[in-house]
């Protein structure tokens, strides 16, 4: 009897402990994700978290499989980008979960039926080469003939936050497909990631670009010769979005988890690790401007999406396919 009693017992902590542990996968760099997870486990006593990171598209295709063999691991996705997020939504693959948080935020930055939110602000800019004699302002000015073969920015096809970019950009009235047309008789650059184009514009070998916020603010702070420019038409954005997965093990932790990273406590860590925090009425990192200042380009997700593989072929059309 005492035997068994021990093993009942020995199943019900098994049981306890499988419950009270949490998976995340997430895209945020080691120590950013490190940090989350250290927090929400302070706040949240008793709740393990285990947690992948890996680029957003990587830990989709290993998602993918997941899903396939039948065995999805993560109970939450903590990812780049909504398109990933407006997707899996459709498909099914997310849990609808109306966070309390979410009255903070501006409703463009979550799914109405509570299938993401997003938790930061990662915008696009004009980054540039402190040795040029002009400075841009706008996106127009990149199309300026003086500017020939002196433009770099990540290709949508290798980049999620580029193909973002190319989304936002190319739905507005005033720019539209016209202006990436402009960008390849100009002799732009379309090649590889955010961090390839910044080193190109950093070493001025193509002394402007487009790049993510933070990359060009940090590496200016840390003495890179750049300047970082929010154009006057506005700025596209990814938004780092939190969701549960519909195969949720530990349904309860995960919807704690997204309250977390939403609330006030979450988005303060969001700004100590020097992005600019999603949620409603918070400050930004040093080096940037107030949040008020920062114009934010119109984006639909769901268009996005519908649009991505047609976007990504007329693109490679007009730049080629690197």
């Amino acid at each position: 009897m005492k035997s068994f009693l021990t093993a009942a017992a020995l199943a019900c902590v098994a049981t306890a402990s499988f419950a009270d542990t949490l998976t995340v996968y997430t895209s945020q760099p080691n120590a950013d994700a490190q940090r989350t997870v250290d927090a929400f486990m302070a706040a949240n006593p008793g709740t393990d978290v285990e947690w992948v990171r890996d680029g957003t598209t990587k830990l989709m295709a290993r998602l993918r499989a997941e899903i396939e063999a039948g065995s999805p691991q993560p109970d939450v996705l903590l990812i780049a980008d909504t398109v990933t997020l407006e997707g899996m939504a459709q498909e099914g693959l997310l849990t609808a979960y109306q966070s309390p948080e979410a009255a903070a935020y501006d409703p463009a930055l979550y799914s109405a039926d509570g299938y993401y939110h997003s938790t930061k602000l990662i915008t696009t800019g004009i980054v540039y080469n402190t040795g040029v004699e002009t400075a841009p302002v706008s996106w127009a000015d990149l199309k300026d003939a003086a500017l020939k073969g002196q433009i770099a920015m990540p290709s949508p096809l290798y980049s999620g936050a580029a193909l973002i970019h190319l989304a936002t950009l190319t739905g507005d009235k005033d720019l539209g497909w016209d202006y990436y047309n402009q960008l390849a008789s100009n002799d732009a650059r379309a090649k590889g990631g955010n961090g390839g184009t910044f080193k190109a514009v950093a070493a001025g070998e193509k002394p402007y670009g487009m790049v993510v916020d933070f990359l060009a603010i940090r590496n200016k702070a840390q003495g890179s010769p750049v300047e970082f420019v929010f154009p006057e038409e506005g700025v596209s954005y990814v938004t780092e979005p939190v969701a549960i997965l519909s195969t949720a093990k530990n349904l309860e932790a995960a919807q704690s988890f997204v309250d977390f990273v939403l609330s006030q406590q979450g988005q303060d860590l969001v700004l100590e690790m020097g992005y600019i925090p999603a949620r409603n009425g918070m400050g930004v990192p040093e080096g940037f401007p107030a949040r008020e200042d920062i114009k934010l380009m119109a984006f639909d997700p769901a268009v996005a999406l519908q649009n991505a593989e047609a976007n990504k072929a007329k693109f490679a059309e007009i730049f080629g396919a690197e």
